[in-house]
């Protein structure tokens, strides 16, 4: 017999797939068996579910949001530094040539061994037995490698940089051995005249973590712009990174390479540095240094008619191969210790009271401001006196170095009068004196108190002191004193040696401030034939700020300082072509010891180069600066390629 099964076909409505207990229970009461019976939510309930759904789209909103746009950046970057079998192909950094095309940076090849902490293996004493068999062959505590290991922040570590040619041999024949580790090329930066162009080349170090985050394209190992030129221009020393493929078996053993796309070598930089210049002011500068006990000193030297940086010197200095080589805690210890702090950069950054320095730009400002003849002669018996306004007996000795007699502007320059520019900066009898705000006026319009805009990164602005600076400050009155002390350098002015360089290119110029500028041309290929992807053009700051007729009062004031027999450059006297000048001296903190200043440009008639020169904490009076400057225009002016 057969038997059919008969099948009762019927929609199931949702009601009836999500009937729940309360509405069983409802049916059971009622005696009901409708399975369309449906028991509605209340509004209270509705309205809970409907703020818990809220809350939860809110709060996965606001998650999106914070790693799409707050973390963007840096997800964007360590997902790219971490994908699985993809890395960054570095690429070749661009070369810096002075403004004769000599090179002063190259890159030579280098080898990294870089392991992917994903892929030890998982059992602990397996991956334990790994690490101890790197460290044997790099030369590493196996403790120091494990920490380094766990604690990186990169799922890529680096083992071990610039890896000696004998490891290199090993590791290539025993990689088999080592699936998660790579050899990896790197170039390493060899800076040709090292400690002479440290300050304004800088140097490249392995990146760290901060930078990593904030920059694109790079990879945990690779190497950046640290200081200097190679900060200042990275992104376009840099060039753009590839990306390689590893091609991996079933068990994730690479067998080959893939170039997804391939790295683009940076741009090279052209300089107006003239690297011979610069060795030369740093070997002159060095060798007074040293004649006269000191230990620290700057130099700039620039063209004024375009603001090009010829020479920029820092002594002492250090050897930038150190650190774009890796270099060793006891050598980074020796320069981070030294109390001449060679690694900072005194001719941008460093602050000083200028001295006598600053009297043609007073001089400057008080003919602007027709306050005076630079005819009208003024006496200078060594002194001044000056009575108090609240008590008639106190009287205050304002001092010169030597008594000079009757004095005009021109004279007062040449021989650095004291006496003359207390009386021009703060006033004396009948003489009207500028005062601090018309000082600080024309210090700024010279370029003081702002930073200049040199391209190289920690300039100074400098600092130009005033009467609501000392009363906020100090919470002390501003008295006449303090207006005397200014106008002869002293007081809380300070400067950097690249603002008096800049100031008298303006003076040797006729009235124009440049922005100082170091390179000249950015350019892609090699030097043969290049192709230029920007040039920088000599950039006004200000111009006309001086009646040229002013300037030409000072200028010749500069010359007799030179020229005549009481001038006080009269040594460059004898140089080949003629000079201009002006010498400084500033009391320190340290009784005997002054920071001294020349200043000086040549030829006088058509200025080609304007030269400062300061040497710190010189003891007693004696001429620190001109032999400095006398030995490099007599070089410059005398070289056969001139």
């Amino acid at each position: 017999m057969k038997y059919r099964v008969k099948y009762f076909r019927r929609d199931i409505e949702p009601h009836e797939v999500f009937l729940d207990k309360m509405a069983k229970e409802k049916e059971d009461e009622l005696g009901l068996s409708e399975r369309k019976f449906e028991v509605p939510l209340t509004e209270k309930i509705s309205y809970i579910l409907l703020g818990i759904f809220l809350l939860c789209a809110l709060a996965l909103f606001s998650k999106t949001f914070y790693f799409q746009v707050a973390l963007g950046k840096k997800l964007y970057t360590a997902s790219q530094n971490n994908r699985g079998g993809i890395t960054l192909i570095t690429p070749e950094r661009g070369i810096i040539y002075d403004k004769n095309l000599k090179k002063l940076v190259s890159n030579y090849p280098a080898f990294d061994l870089v392991c992917d902490k994903r892929q030890f293996p998982a059992d602990p004493a397996i991956a334990i037995e790994k690490i101890n068999k790197i460290a044997g062959i790099v030369g590493k505590d196996q403790n120091e490698l494990m920490n380094e290991i766990e604690n990186s922040d990169q799922s890529r570590v680096l083992i071990s940089e610039n890896l000696p040619h004998e490891t290199l041999l090993v590791l290539e024949s025993r990689m088999g051995e080592l699936p998660e580790c790579a050899i990896e090329g790197n170039t390493i930066r060899n800076y040709i005249f090292s400690q002479d162009f440290a300050p304004i080349l800088g140097y490249t170090g392995k990146i760290n973590k901060n930078e990593l985050e904030d920059s694109l394209g790079y990879a945990g190992n690779d190497y950046i712009g640290k200081t200097g030129l190679e900060k200042f221009y990275e992104y376009a020393l840099r060039g753009t990174s590839g990306k390689m493929e590893a091609i991996k078996n079933s068990i994730g053993v690479v067998k080959g390479e893939k170039t997804i796309s391939p790295a683009i070598p940076g741009k090279s930089l052209i300089l107006n540095i003239d690297s011979d210049l610069q060795q030369k002011v740093y070997e002159a500068l060095e060798k007074s240094i040293k004649n006269i006990g000191a230990k620290k000193g700057a130099a700039v030297a620039m063209d004024p008619r375009t603001g090009a940086v010829l020479a920029l010197v820092s002594y002492p200095s250090y050897d930038n191969n150190l650190f774009s080589q890796g270099i060793s805690i006891a050598d980074y210890n020796k320069i981070q210790n030294d109390s001449s702090q060679p690694l900072f950069n005194r001719a941008i950054s460093a602050q000083y009271p200028t001295g006598s320095t600053i009297k043609p730009f007073e001089a400057s400002g008080a003919l602007q401001e027709e306050i005076i003849s630079p005819d009208k002669l003024i006496n200078d018996p060594g002194y001044i006196l000056i009575h108090s306004k609240y008590d008639p007996s106190i009287v205050y000795r304002f001092g010169g170095v030597t008594p000079h007699g009757l004095v005009d502007m021109r004279k007062a320059i040449a021989v650095s009068s004291n006496i003359y520019f207390y009386t021009l900066g703060g006033g004396y009898g009948d003489q009207q004196g500028l005062g601090p705000t018309r000082i600080k006026k024309y210090l700024e319009l010279f370029g003081w108190g702002n930073k200049t805009g040199i391209d190289l990164p920690g300039e100074f602005q400098g600092f130009i002191p005033t009467p609501e600076w000392k009363q906020q400050t100090k919470k002390e009155s501003w008295w006449d004193g303090d207006t005397y002390n200014l106008s002869i350098g002293q007081s809380d002015l300070m400067v950097t040696p690249l603002q008096v360089a800049s100031a008298y290119c303006a003076i040797a110029n006729n009235g124009t401030l440049y922005k100082p500028q170091i390179v000249q041309r950015i350019i892609d290929g090699s030097t043969e034939s290049p192709q230029v992807v920007d040039k920088f053009e000599p950039e006004i700051i200000r111009q006309n700020f001086i009646d040229s007729e002013n300037l030409q009062i000072v200028r010749e004031g500069m010359r007799d300082a030179v020229q005549k027999s009481y001038g006080g450059s009269a040594i460059l006297n004898d140089l080949p072509i003629s000079v201009a000048s002006k010498t400084g001296t500033a009391e320190t903190s340290k009784a005997g010891h002054f920071n001294t200043w020349t200043s000086a440009f040549a030829p006088y008639d058509n200025p080609e180069i304007v030269l400062t020169v300061t040497i710190e904490d010189v003891q007693g009076l004696r001429s620190a600066t001109l032999p400095v400057a006398h030995d490099v225009l007599q070089w410059y002016f005398m070289r056969p390629d001139l």
